[in-house]
């Protein structure tokens, strides 16, 4: 897997944000996700479970999850 090109959200350079988590496109339909700070444990999922996540991420569904 190295030869993916890795890509980071703009809100990662935000203060504080010491470590962000980061996406690539692999072959076929499969979307490699990484911690920047441990960049060796890769989760492996399809464009559509992506999409979900993504999707329910922009309509506030895990909020509670990053309440302080």
């Amino acid at each position: 897997m190295s030869h993916l090109v890795w890509q980071k959200s703009s809100y990662s350079d935000a203060e504080g944000a010491d470590a962000c988590l980061e996406l690539a496109q692999g072959d076929d339909d499969l979307r490699h996700l990484r911690e920047s700070d441990d960049p060796d444990i890769i989760v492996t999922t399809t464009t559509s479970k992506l999409r979900a996540l993504i999707l329910g991420a922009k309509a506030g569904e895990f909020d509670h999850l990053v309440r302080a």
